[in-house]
């Protein structure tokens, strides 16, 4: 750390209680320099030991996770406000994609033969992915240990060193987090974390020894970061808000619907991504499945099943939401305006609200619900395909192949079938976006390459007579034995 910023800090506060949890440093641009140029020592390092070596590395700190998530879900709790037992769900979350990255990524990484083809008959060909560098994560607050985790696991296995940026308003569970590495890997620097405001993230973002960005957080601030990216051309892999939907068809199970819907839309304050914002339901079935939600949504209590929300402002964007979904001829069956009422958001659940405003198409972010009629599953999914975001969603039926066919038309990253959000706890699977929901994939085989550079190479084995192509001693006789020998494997038409 400079000595430009070691006077300088910031406390990070439940916000539940308003109690200082944690004093932390503003790292300034100076002390994120410093502390990128020793990453970068420490990624050779921790390149050099190969996969064995990396995942035995990672399997410990795992353990040393593990031996720690009481105490690891307490602090989660304290600067979050949550309840203890959605902090433990995170960490073992967060454990069981740690675990899942540092097995795979020999298999999903590592150096294959690659087929060469008949006019490459003389080539061997290998494909390997190989480590960035430095890669720079700035995580987000409302899940600050698994959302982080699915950059910082799969780019360590990758063989990366970690610079990572926890939000201002959960710093201590970053710093702790970079603790328990430290115990498993105490040789060099390979995770290190930064603590700060904005302008720490925005010198992260900007130094130039970072090989890539992995950001998690709104889509306005996506594009400042990067912008500021653009500079050294750094590229980012973005994971942004959502306005995910929820299509009840006639024949789903409307208890575990409903038992989903409010789950999905309440829990952790409804401050989730892919928390359920929106359900289109089918009309035969739209009375009795809005009666299930109301009357789970009537049983869940702000502070007790939920925590605060934690950013202030996010109060004003719930209750204008609100305000503005039934000043345009919306219903309040659960909650309304009042419902709001800092630090918390009492559950609020709408009908009949139009499309076109803003509880519909915007992100919330807060423990409210949109539940609307339709009358096919056509409008449905036109429904939820209709919003610029496109994360997550769920789907609803007795029907297999009709679910799968929803699932897959819907315009998200991720869908889960008679289930809520079940997608993120299946480390093989990828998590991202598309539209203004970001881009680029965490988790699974594709996050791992998301965090490495494809590096092909082709050998010669032996020259093949006749066929010289690329040399200026080519002649005419090559190129003819070259287009016969195309046109007999591609030349024939199929029927």
């Amino acid at each position: 750390m400079s000595t430009a910023t070691e006077h300088r800090t910031f406390d990070s506060v439940n916000p539940a209680s308003g109690a200082v949890v944690g004093t932390h440093p503003l790292h300034d641009a100076e002390a994120v320099r410093a502390a990128v140029e020793s990453a970068g020592e420490a990624a050779v390092w921790w390149a050099g030991l190969g996969f064995d070596g990396r995942r035995r590395r990672l399997l410990d700190f795992k353990a040393v996770l593990t031996q720690n998530l009481t105490r690891v879900a307490a602090l989660i709790g304290e600067e979050t406000g949550k309840p203890i037992g959605d902090a433990t769900l995170e960490t073992v979350l967060a454990i069981t994609h740690l675990d899942w990255a540092a097995r795979n990524a020999p298999k999903v990484l590592g150096r294959r033969r690659v087929p060469t083809g008949l006019i490459g008959i003389n080539l061997a060909a290998t494909l390997e992915y190989l480590p960035l560098g430095v890669v720079g994560v700035i995580g987000p607050w409302n899940y600050p240990l698994f959302t982080p985790m699915g950059s910082i696991a799969y780019a360590l296995a990758a063989g990366n060193a970690v610079v990572f940026k926890p939000s201002e308003l959960t710093p201590g569970v970053g710093v702790l987090l970079a603790e328990l590495f430290a115990e498993s890997v105490p040789e060099r620097k390979v995770l290190q974390v930064v603590t700060g405001l904005g302008e720490t993230g925005a010198a992260l973002a900007a130094d130039p020894g970072i090989r890539k960005i992995a950001f998690t957080g709104s889509t306005a601030t996506a594009k400042r970061v990067m912008a500021a990216c653009a500079a050294n051309l750094t590229p980012i892999v973005a994971e942004c808000g959502g306005k995910d939907a929820l299509i009840v068809d006639e024949d789903a199970d409307l208890a575990a619907a409903a038992d989903a819907a409010v789950w999905g839309a309440m829990s952790n304050s409804g401050q989730t991504c892919v928390g359920v914002e929106r359900v289109y339901v089918l009309d035969r079935v739209y009375d009795e499945f809005l009666r299930e939600v109301t009357d789970r949504a009537l049983a869940v209590r702000s502070g007790e099943d939920y925590g605060p929300i934690t950013m202030p402002a996010q109060a004003d964007v719930i209750r204008r939401h609100v305000g503005d979904a039934l000043a345009k001829g919306g219903k309040a069956v659960v909650g309304g305006v009042d419902s709001v009422r800092p630090p918390y958001a009492d559950p609020v659940v709408l009908t009949d609200v139009p499309e076109e405003s803003s509880a519909v198409r915007e992100e919330t972010f807060g423990p409210t619900i949109t539940v609307s009629r339709v009358a096919t599953l056509e409008e449905a999914l036109r429904k939820s395909n209709a919003v610029a975001y496109g994360l997550g969603g769920t789907v609803f039926s007795g029907n297999v192949r009709r679910s799968m066919e929803l699932a897959r038309a819907m315009l998200t990253g991720m869908t889960a079938i008679n289930s809520v959000i079940s997608f993120a706890g299946v480390p093989a699977l990828p998590f991202g976006g598309v539209g203004e929901s970001g881009f680029g994939r965490i988790h699974g085989a594709d996050g791992l390459r998301e965090f490495a550079r494809p590096k092909a190479i082709s050998r010669q084995r032996f020259a093949i007579p006749g066929m010289n192509l690329t040399s200026f001693g080519r002649k005419p006789a090559d190129l003819e034995r070259l287009v016969k020998m195309v046109t007999f494997l591609h030349g024939r038409r199929k029927s």
